[in-house]
């Protein structure tokens, strides 16, 4: 097992070796070329599971999109709109104080028209506000916290793919589609924003719907812990009906790798939340019968389409063997959102290259077909995206020879987040009002 941690880290650390990688363009004029930065994880635990994928699949997507002809209508057109595009990657590691650095040395030094980015909800909330501030385009892709729509107004920053609410409350539903009654429930997340926002919205959203259930334990590793003995004995002692998880990359697959073994996943249930990306990874050592989602439709659980199968095919041309999960679907949509945005101003804009104020009144509001279904800038205004989300089962599959997920149940975008001018937690609270759910 340290092995196997050990050998991600460095794989990790290889990519890390330039902060700033670039994919150029032929030289042109700065009106011909649409310069675009991805903050993602390029070192780190969060590399391995979330950081590269995401960027491989945007540096990918940006080639072909360049070349012209290679993805399904609407997205045949070269570039932007003809626009040719220039993408570099920054590395989100170092913490908050240094992306904040970064993001303003990426608008102010380097010039870059847009910024897709964060994996992190602690380097989300304190970018946001000032990208808002530099009166600049941020295009959040990954972070899952509801808050950052839902404290404040912004006229330049977007999320082009949903919060984690709905995975917490599409896991809810589910439970209670299957009528699985459970007694105890406890936690294990992260130690910060994401963490928390989690695990109460999964916990308030399961007493709404099954009051009669208990909180058990409620355990908060620090993020990057690595080790979870202490916590694996308190819920191994405290036997819970159902254990709730958003631990995520490198210390989600740490913590499975150390809990299967103790016969954690035996005789009770377990859920994780958005835990997609460890399936390829962890392959037979992932346990079977465990509860997962991947914010959205898309992994294991897209459905067949021209823009699925054009980004599972140029995923396996580049990486053989493996199946796009969570990163690359979520890059994907948020590129494919900018894109959108883009030529839906120029189109305004006698097809000559958008202001950033014009390319964030067109994405405002906007709705796009991606690989994992269609996106709705439906909350905040406008800015923060909607989608639907499938939840489903762990099973081994000899034939396939990979865990794939049964039992399958796809929640419509309005069933699983919240309506217009109520915040998550209120919705929640409020017994989720206006949910359409079939």
């Amino acid at each position: 097992m340290r092995k196997l941690i050990w050998g991600v880290l460095a794989a990790a650390a290889c990519l890390s070796t330039a902060s700033f990688i670039t994919t150029p363009v032929s030289a042109q004029g700065n009106e011909k070329v649409f310069k675009l930065g991805i903050v993602t994880f390029t070192s780190g635990p969060g590399a391995e599971s979330f950081g590269t994928p995401g960027w491989n699949a945007a540096n990918r997507l940006v080639q072909a999109l360049n070349a012209g002809g290679q993805l399904p209508p609407p997205y045949d057109k070269i570039g932007f709109g003809g626009l040719k595009v220039e993408v570099s990657v920054i590395d989100e590691s170092g913490g908050t104080t240094k992306q904040v650095q970064e993001l303003r040395n990426a608008f102010d030094r380097d010039k870059f028209d847009a910024i897709i980015g964060y994996i992190s909800s602690s380097n989300c909330l304190a970018a946001a506000p000032v990208a808002e501030e530099m009166k600049k385009l941020l295009i959040l892709f990954d972070c899952g916290t509801p808050r950052i729509f839902e404290d404040r107004n912004y006229q330049y920053v977007f999320r082009n793919s949903s919060h984690a609410t709905m995975d917490n409350v599409a896991i809810v539903r589910y439970l209670q589609k299957r009528k699985i009654k459970l007694e105890t429930a406890a936690g294990i997340n992260p130690d910060y924003a994401y963490g928390r926002d989690n695990w109460k919205d999964f916990i308030q959203s399961l007493q709404k719907v099954n009051p009669t259930t208990k909180t058990g334990s409620e355990l908060w590793p620090k993020l990057g812990a690595g080790q979870y003995g202490t916590e694996i004995s308190a819920l191994l002692q405290t036997n819970p009906s159902i254990i709730h998880t958003s631990l995520w990359g490198g210390d989600l697959q740490a913590f499975i790798l150390q809990a299967a073994p103790r016969g954690l996943f035996k005789g009770r249930q377990v859920a994780i939340m958005a835990g997609d990306h460890v399936l390829h990874p962890l392959g037979k050592r992932m346990p079977e019968g465990v509860i997962i989602g991947a914010r959205g439709v898309g992994g294991p659980f897209a459905v067949k389409s021209a823009l699925n199968d054009w980004l599972i095919a140029n995923t396996q041309k580049n990486e053989p063997g493996v199946l796009p999960s969570q990163a690359h679907y979520r890059m994907t949509q948020s590129v494919l959102g900018l894109k959108s945005a883009v030529e839906k101003a120029m189109a305004a804009n006698g097809n000559n290259k958008p202001t950033t104020e014009q390319i964030a009144a067109a994405l405002r509001g906007l709705e796009w077909d991606t690989p994992s279904g269609k996106i709705k800038m439906a909350l905040g205004n406008g800015h923060q995206a909607i989608q639907a989300n499938a939840i489903g089962v762990t099973k081994w599959d000899g034939k396939l020879n990979r865990m794939i997920v049964t039992d399958v149940e796809v929640f419509a975008a309005e069933c699983v987040n919240p309506p217009v001018g109520i915040k998550s937690e209120d919705w929640i609270a409020q017994g989720f009002p206006g949910a359409k759910c079939n």
